[in-house]
């Protein structure tokens, strides 16, 4: 496990296959994933998680294993999806049930600008939620982003508020 980057109580790693058992806590249960389309099927999790590894290899940017230093557990995922290139991605992060309330998706979406400010080639992070979803629309506007408009998506089936975090 590659670490990407550190704060105070979390650690950001490249995903690899001894993440499985953890992402079925957060991609795989159907609670946390409801308002993403539903949780994934656990059989696709190998290669969703391969996906990101190789983003990572390919980009310099990904998705990322969360731990929580206190736990030692992996908590959940964050970190961004490839639009079209590096200069505009999409961050998304993701927790376990039992990590929600604690100022961890705060604290790794705010690594995740600092990741991409590193990373150089990063112009516009976008980002969207849910509307039920106040958690993480909160997270969007502590951590900088402006809100932009709404915006239909199909793969939710929704509308959906829509964030830009400018360099």
């Amino acid at each position: 496990m590659e670490i990407i980057y550190e704060t105070s109580r979390l650690i950001l790693y490249t995903l690899d296959d001894s993440h499985q058992d953890a992402a079925k806590e957060f991609w795989g249960e159907e609670e946390v994933m409801v308002f993403c389309d539903g949780a994934s099927s656990h059989d696709v999790l190998p290669r969703i998680i391969d996906a990101y590894r190789k983003c990572q290899e390919t980009h310099g940017l990904s998705v990322y294993a969360v731990k929580d230093k206190a736990s030692n557990e992996i908590i959940g995922a964050a970190g961004f999806n490839i639009i079209d290139s590096v200069n505009k991605v999409e961050l998304i992060y993701h927790y376990s049930k039992k990590s929600w309330g604690k100022g961890f998706a705060t604290e790794a979406a705010s690594a995740c600008i600092e990741i991409a400010r590193n990373h150089g080639g990063v112009q516009v992070i976008t980002a969207s939620a849910s509307l039920e979803n106040k958690g993480s629309l909160k997270v969007l506007e502590k951590i900088g982003f402006t809100f932009i408009g709404v915006k239909w998506f199909d793969d939710t089936q929704q509308e959906e508020p829509c964030y830009k975090y400018h360099f």
